[in-house]
């Protein structure tokens, strides 16, 4: 974890925004890179949204780039570019909240604030037997009153990096490794071969899938038009092909001409079919249905985005899209470049 090798408060507080909804494995790329983007806050404030989206793209939950790029304008300006270095002060920064707080004040200043997050929930259930369901506020607040007791006052910071290690690499959800964790002895759940049903966890609400329909409009010299999400809304500020959910009954390309005159003002033809692929989001998983479009009447109008914008398919990767954008913007790229190598 090169965050650990660096301790700095500015690189541990990105570390823990993307360590938020993102695996170590999975964060460390994307942290080597936006550090070399951004390697100050003052570098992250200065810096355009886009191009903060744009370094962020393929770590999904953007939020949590909206969230840091605006926290760092906060640091700057009220802080004088230093990340406070006390826990009330850090949770009003935008994006951070109880456990990253913590996180940050006792791995960089030391402070004794026990961090719960997934793993920790895990470990704790396991070593001290609790049944309830982790779901539930009680039980959470029992597994904070148990760490908030045991945290080293001396090494708070080693205290929770290897609480949260251990839920991560040993007290793992299936199979665990007790042979090999050091709290075997006195831990409820591998005394009384528990392991398989603590922590009990009730089943969350089924999600929902979706139909999704986009139009890739393209008109004479070959450029496709794209539109900029409003920064409010899910997955804001990242720039996407229009369209939106099939309705009840509806031929999903009836959809993409539907969506197209309600979020555009314009009536188009398809072409053809491009591509359909399926993705999976926190809460509902979609199917996406991407057709090739011309317009046949009217002017586009950024009536449901913030812009709308003409680009050529060499361009596409200059800009931040959503993974299943995404998916359809290389896609165009390589199609466009075997058409070039004709």
């Amino acid at each position: 974890m090169p965050w650990r090798d660096d301790p700095e408060a500015y690189k541990v507080w990105v570390s823990e925004i993307m360590l938020q909804q993102t695996r170590v494995d999975q964060a460390t790329p994307f942290y080597n890179r936006f550090i070399e983007r951004f390697p100050t806050v003052f570098d992250l404030a200065e810096a355009e949204q886009q191009d903060v989206l744009k370094a962020w793209e393929g770590l999904g939950y953007y939020s949590r780039a909206r969230n840091l790029h605006q926290a760092a304008k906060t640091i700057v300006n009220d802080f004088n570019g230093k990340l406070p270095s006390h826990y009330d002060d850090l949770i009003k920064l935008k994006g951070i909240g109880p456990y990253t707080a913590a996180a940050i004040s006792s791995i960089v200043f030391k402070q004794v604030k026990a961090v719960v997050d997934g793993n920790v929930i895990r470990l704790v259930t396991r070593f001290t037997g609790i049944k309830e369901d982790v779901r539930l506020q009680d039980t959470k607040n029992r597994v904070q009153d148990f760490v908030d007791n045991e945290i080293s006052a001396d090494l708070p910071g080693d205290f929770n990096q290897a609480m949260m290690e251990m839920g991560a690499v040993v007290c793992t959800p299936r199979n665990p490794l007790c042979d090999n964790c050091p709290l075997q002895v006195h831990c409820v759940a591998y005394q009384k071969a528990q392991t398989d049903t603590i922590p009990y966890k009730s089943k969350g609400k089924k999600k929902p899938h979706h139909h999704i329909a986009v139009g890739i409009i393209e008109r004479e010299n070959n450029e496709l038009l794209i539109a900029l999400r409003p920064n409010d809304a899910m997955l804001g500020g990242l720039w996407e092909f229009p369209g939106g959910k099939q309705e009840a009954n509806e031929d999903i390309r009836d959809t993409v001409i539907r969506e197209l005159r309600e979020e555009l003002g314009v009536d188009v033809k398809i072409t053809k079919p491009f591509m359909n692929l399926k993705h999976v989001y926190s809460h509902f998983s979609i199917t996406l249905h991407a057709f090739m479009c011309t317009i046949e009447k009217g002017i586009p109008k950024p009536n449901s985005s913030q812009q709308i914008k003409w680009v050529k398919r060499s361009e596409l990767a200059d800009y931040p899209f959503p993974k299943a954008n995404k998916v359809l913007t290389e896609g165009l790229m390589e199609q466009g470049q075997q058409q070039m190598d004709l």
